[in-house]
């Protein structure tokens, strides 16, 4: 029989072992999300290991809401992940995937792949983290406005301003970029 998320939600705050399908659901997304922005395997691991946990113990006081399931999970992961870098002293990095990189920038006149992503990778660690998250959110998470202004705990107005002045920000540096050479 196939539950909806809902059903498999429901069951799961009566009996826990009904989470699974849930984890199954959610895991390898989340993992992703997390290790794009820590670049270790194992932290991104620890990190993802830790969202599920909390999912599970918070999962009593969870609601449904209009963003769904994955968005509280996203911001689970977001609140660990900055824990993660909090305690850890690091720098978020956002690490492209080579289909990716057109989304967010057109580089037509970077014709190799890799310079593309070196190129896009030096004028991203310019922007804030918050920037570096809407972006991620917004092009590698395929998330709506609605959901990353959930998971990041801000205004969807908000959001949407910082998405377009982080991408105007990104164009002017690429272009600025483009007349030195």
């Amino acid at each position: 029989m196939d539950y909806s998320e809902a059903d498999i939600i429901q069951r799961a705050k009566a009996d826990i072992k009904h989470f699974e399908p849930l984890y199954n659901r959610y895991y390898e997304s989340i993992f992703r999300f997390v290790y794009r922005r820590t670049d270790e395997e194992s932290a991104a691991a620890d990190v993802t290991s830790r969202v599920f946990m909390n999912a599970m113990q918070a999962l009593p006081k969870y609601q449904v809401r209009e963003v769904g399931f994955g968005a509280w999970l996203y911001k689970i992961a977001t609140n660990e992940t900055n824990k993660y870098f909090r305690e850890t002293k690091k720098r978020q990095h956002l690490s492209l995937e080579d289909e990716k990189v057109n989304l967010v920038m057109s580089c037509e006149q970077i014709e190799d792949q890799e310079e593309k992503q070196t190129v896009l990778m030096q004028l991203i660690a310019e922007l804030s983290d918050d920037e570096i998250q809407i972006l991620e959110l917004k092009f590698f998470e395929s998330k709506n406005f609605k959901e990353i202004a959930f998971i990041l705990d801000k205004k969807e107005s908000g959001i949407k301003m910082r998405l377009y002045r982080s991408l105007e920000k990104l164009k002017e540096k690429f272009d600025s970029l483009k007349k030195e050479s």
